[in-house]
């Protein structure tokens, strides 16, 4: 459905803080389900952890965070504005099931629960192969700063 190359000129973010690899599906308004491939050459496994690499918490939640707003700006058929600043505004329930490692695909599926005055809510979730990795609900916003 979305290629790195729609992706990047979706998303202001570059490497290495760019978690999207590819969009899979994607329902307007509704769901998105994309894909991170995790591999061990990202710098973050150089310290989490040397000897039994895992992907941090906080990149798997960052990651369904873009796919969020992927499916917020496919809602609102917005491109890339480079004033355009995608911010968590809350995360609630966020649970961890399973360790991710170099080698897995992180399958991103996020829903949108509702959209009022700017603000988004997404309920979502990742998963490697059929076993869930994490859930949380996710609220962000969008706003343009000066360039």
């Amino acid at each position: 459905m979305m290629d790195i190359h729609t992706i990047l000129k979706k998303l202001p973010h570059r490497y290495p803080i760019l978690l999207v690899d590819r969009v899979l599906e994607i329902e307007k308004g509704k769901r998105i389900k994309a894909l991170k491939n995790v591999t061990i050459n990202e710098p973050v496994f150089t310290g989490h952890f040397p000897n039994r690499p895992v992907m941090p918490g906080v990149l798997m939640l960052e990651a369904l965070a873009q796919a969020s707003a992927l499916l917020a700006f496919n809602a609102e058929d917005v491109d890339l504005d480079p004033r355009a600043v995608y911010y968590f505004v809350g995360i609630d329930g966020a649970r961890f099931k399973r360790p991710v490692e170099p080698g897995d695909q992180l399958i991103l599926e996020v829903e949108m629960d509702r959209a009022r005055a700017g603000i988004y809510k997404f309920k979502a979730k990742a998963l490697v192969g059929d076993e869930l990795a994490v859930e949380a609900e996710l609220m962000c916003t969008m706003r343009l700063i000066d360039a």
